[in-house]
């Protein structure tokens, strides 16, 4: 008996990865139309993953299915980008909250390690290298508190940051000085102080 082998979901992931960040950077306004067959030329591949990704994306109420026309793009209000911002920042605070009361002395040489590569990255214009550095921060964090449930939840809500952030050295800066409050708040165990800082990064994501 045969077995069919499923494709990989992750290219349809991927692709709405690459729509969703459109659409919330503004780059795909609301109103305009994604057409199937032209995001898939554009993006290099077939209809079905771009299908698929669309298929997604209207389960988030991102766009609606217009017959005959394609997906239209719904707008993301203010009321919405704040609601987003608060979510990330009232879960990451509660998980830096936690890690204050378990975080070590290898933990805090981890965190400072990172926090330097993302200081380089920064002061190179290192997009890639900003993103990269800035992920695991947060996900180092994440796994010191040992939230997984609640840290899944963030990825989620991460999903609709405007990737823009990591091209703005100003915003780089700023994380990176959030980051060594956040060490020390560690170091003194303050987990009112590391929460504190916490939300407020994710606030400073808002850069409409």
């Amino acid at each position: 008996m045969s077995i069919a082998i499923p494709r990989r979901p992750q290219l349809s992931e991927d692709v709405a990865g690459s729509i969703r960040q459109r659409i919330v950077t503004g780059a795909l306004p609301p109103g305009s139309f994604v057409r199937i067959e032209e995001a898939a030329a554009e993006l290099g591949v077939s209809a079905t993953p771009v299908r698929e990704a669309l298929v997604a994306l209207r389960g988030e109420g991102l766009v609606e299915q217009v017959p005959h026309r394609g997906y239209r793009v719904n707008e993301l209000t203010a009321q919405d980008v704040d609601d987003i911002f608060w979510l990330q920042g009232t879960i990451a605070g509660t998980l830096a909250g936690r890690a204050a009361t378990v975080v070590t002395g290898e933990h805090l040489d981890h965190l400072s390690t990172l926090n330097d590569g993302l200081r380089d990255a920064v002061a190179r214009s290192d997009t890639e290298s900003v993103e990269r550095h800035e992920f695991e921060f947060h996900k180092c964090v994440n796994k010191i508190a040992g939230g997984m449930k609640l840290a899944w939840f963030l990825l989620g809500a991460v999903k609709y940051t405007p990737r823009l952030y990591a091209t703005d050295t100003a915003w780089g800066e700023d994380a990176v000085r959030s980051h060594e409050q956040l060490i020390e708040a560690f170091r003194r165990r303050d987990v009112d102080a590391a929460a504190d800082v916490m939300r407020r990064q994710f606030r400073k994501w808002d850069i409409r």
